[in-house]
């Protein structure tokens, strides 16, 4: 298996980003369609129609229906046929990327991604989640590239709630663990390729950005303050993340997340919280260290990311046994680990997590 690393063309992160979007995005053509959130339309417009004040470009804003459908996607690019559109931008959360990248791959068009929120890794991602009409799962659809420009206005993801940053936290913690377990079998990347030492570099940094800057990113946005561990966090979560899963795979921490959107009380648990619990289970079936176990648990509770079952809002054990089947399906990423992992063996290191969090949280220790 050839080694392979793949990331956005090019990266943009700082206060007040969006005001040069113009400047960043002017090589890849001259007419713009941006496909927006409700929030995302709200907060984005005046910054980017300024930037493109007095240019030759043409620009478009289009709020879209909140989910990244197929009937959604086929809408955008009616309009992108009609308006003969050059580039196609998304503007909001994971949703309005998905849909934008979608956009742009079926019309063979590039695509910039200016996210409102940092709380997953989608915006530097070559993938992306779509869904049928009534809002059932449809398919993943993996392009051939990442996306050209990424633009994050980091006083934008400064002043959208804490709970977004500290999701997004969630899912760039199973990112360094994920791409380790990953090494060890040899298995592909998100990119199926074999992992390079740049990804598994971009992976560690990571979590060690988590641990370093975390807590102070999180009281600082409580705030609405942008500080530099904020910078640093949400460089973390968009980029290192991103490029770190595309380029070093995943394994039981998103197959958890999966597994558990089969309980309808997880219906509004954000990716990340799953995600992140699903790292300390991972950690629990790899036998790791306690002492690594208690890291990870000890900066759960200290950004406030969930480390027992009740916490993610399930109060059933026995429920758990549903979502540790879905989570071991046939093409789960969970399969990736050395020896494989069964239903009960997931079921097992969930409920080993959930009494590991409730220690920690009762005591303060593990140790």
């Amino acid at each position: 298996m050839l080694k392979l690393m793949r990331a956005p063309a090019k990266y943009v992160q700082g206060k007040d980003a969006l005001f040069e979007t113009y400047e960043n995005t002017k090589n890849l053509g001259s007419s713009f369609l941006f496909v927006c959130s409700r929030s995302g339309y709200k907060i984005a417009k005046p910054k980017i129609e300024k930037s493109f004040g007095n240019t030759p470009a043409k620009i478009r804003f289009e709020v879209f229906n909140g989910i990244s459908s197929t009937g959604e996607i086929e809408r955008m690019r009616k309009i992108v046929k009609e308006n003969k559109i050059e580039v196609v931008g998304a503007i909001g959360g994971g949703s309005a990327i998905d849909t934008a990248k979608a956009t742009a791959y079926y019309e063979n068009l590039p695509v910039v991604i200016m996210p409102t929120v940092a709380a997953t890794d989608a915006p530097c991602t070559g993938l992306s989640v779509i869904y049928n009409d009534d809002g059932s799962f449809c398919k993943y659809i993996f392009y051939p590239k990442n996306p050209e420009t990424v633009i994050v206005d980091s006083s934008i993801i400064a002043a959208a709630p804490v709970k977004f940053l500290v999701a997004g936290m969630g899912d760039a913690l199973g990112t360094y663990f994920e791409a380790r377990a990953c090494l060890k079998t040899n298995s592909p990347s998100l990119e199926n390729g074999g992992i390079t030492k740049s990804a598994m570099a971009l992976c560690k940094l990571c979590y060690e950005t988590l641990l370093a800057d975390g807590y102070k990113a999180k009281l600082a946005v409580e705030q609405s303050i942008l500080t530099p561990a904020v910078e640093s966090i949400i460089e973390a979560n968009t980029y290192l993340s991103g490029v770190g899963a595309d380029n070093g795979g995943l394994a039981v921490s998103h197959s958890v997340y999966n597994g558990f959107t089969a309980l309808e009380e997880c219906e509004s648990t954000m990716h990340g919280n799953l995600v992140a619990f699903g790292t300390i289970a991972q950690l629990i079936i790899e036998n790791a260290p306690l002492e690594e176990i208690a890291e990870v648990i000890e900066f759960c509770i200290s950004v406030g990311l969930p480390v027992t079952l009740a916490q993610l809002g399930v109060k059933d054990v026995n429920r758990v046994h549903i979502a540790a089947e879905k989570a071991c399906m046939t093409g789960e990423s969970i399969h990736n680990m050395l020896g494989d992992v069964t239903p009960e063996e997931l079921y097992n290191s969930l409920l080993a997590a959930d009494t590991l969090g409730k220690t920690f949280l009762k005591t303060g220790k593990v140790l």
